[in-house]
């Protein structure tokens, strides 16, 4: 009888051993982690607003609730340089288990703020560039995330341009060095090259005001068959409404990489799908909470892309659009 107790004992306690590694992992969630969050936009924003919510809904998905098992940390950091940098060091200081940082800009902040702290970025064009990681497939350190562009798509919005709006002889890529640097050495190869097989003339046009934004679209608009190209730049994104606005004024075809510029009246856009930037984003925040590493987590390239075309947009400006682009448009405004 003592032996078949001691046998039962041994037994119960090896599937209790093998349970642990479960256990573990099951009971995990409920020990309460914070996640700092860095958005880009003021609160208000509308593109902003349902970023957070793939992000947190993907969280909830994979057993992480705010308020019960996680304290979302959300800071909202606009345009401003400095205040992007004083809510990077506000979080940071609150010592969080994983930070996202959305945007380049952001990231590039919280960066400077912590080198031990896990860092998920996303909707940024250039990691390696930027200094964010040493490799895509190993990135190195405490940051790792989803890369938002390829270097291509410079000239594939040039491409694009001429498509719809065939003859275009000159293409402006507007963008804001000061928050965007890496257009330069990322963007702007492929568009040059672009440029050269079309026999378009690249014009690099920096803008880091509104009265400079004014004054690049002008430029363009002061020859016929000029046309604006790009600008995958947050601060661009923010002054979309101007920049509409003038290349509607001035009859200047431009295209976007962001759908929201063609949905406020802008004519074309190509990019990646953000909101499923966002969603994915969470496996990463998700693991990091599990105890994995940004360094053994591979920087991830988009995997949806999405066109958008205005008809209204594209009639005032004289343009027929192809069949080619209807065709390939996830989503066209009459």
């Amino acid at each position: 009888m003592l032996r078949i107790r001691r046998r039962n004992f041994i037994t119960l306690l090896g599937v209790a051993a093998a349970a642990w590694p479960l256990a573990g992992r099951a009971q995990q969630p409920n020990r309460m982690r914070r996640v700092g969050v860095l958005m880009a936009f003021e609160e208000e924003h509308p593109r902003a607003k349902v970023n957070l919510s793939a992000l947190t809904r993907r969280l909830s998905e994979l057993g992480w609730s705010d308020g019960r098992d996680i304290r979302m940390e959300v800071r909202w950091c606009g345009e401003n340089v400095e205040r992007i940098r004083a809510f990077a060091k506000e979080v940071v200081e609150l010592q969080p288990d994983v930070i996202l940082a959305d945007t380049t800009p952001v990231t590039a902040a919280v960066q400077r703020e912590t080198r031990t702290i896990p860092i998920v970025f996303v909707i940024v064009s250039d990691p390696i560039g930027s200094g964010f990681v040493a490799g895509l497939p190993r990135p190195g350190g405490n940051i790792t995330g989803f890369n938002v562009n390829e270097s291509t798509l410079g000239g594939k919005w040039l491409e694009l341009l001429t498509e719809i709006a065939p003859g275009i002889q000159r293409a402006a890529f507007m963008f804001n060095p000061d928050t965007a640097p890496y257009v330069k050495s990322y963007y702007l190869p492929s568009f040059e090259a672009a440029a050269r097989s079309l026999k378009v003339t690249p014009i690099v046009a920096p803008a880091r005001s509104e009265s400079e934004i004014e004054a690049a679209i002008a430029s363009v608009a002061r020859e016929p068959k000029g046309g604006l190209v790009g600008m995958a730049d947050n601060y661009m994104m923010v002054h979309r409404a101007l920049i509409i606005s003038l290349a509607a004024r001035n009859n200047v075809p431009a295209v976007y990489y962001e759908r929201y510029f063609v949905r406020d009246g802008g004519l074309l856009s190509y990019g990646p799908d953000e909101v499923d930037e966002f969603r994915r984003s969470a496996s990463y925040v998700d693991r990091i909470l599990r105890g994995e590493k940004p360094a053994d987590l591979p920087v991830q390239l988009p995997v949806k892309f999405e066109m958008v075309v205005n008809l209204k947009t594209a009639k005032t400006l004289g343009l027929a659009v192809p069949p080619s682009i209807l065709l390939r448009a996830d989503e066209v405004i009459e």
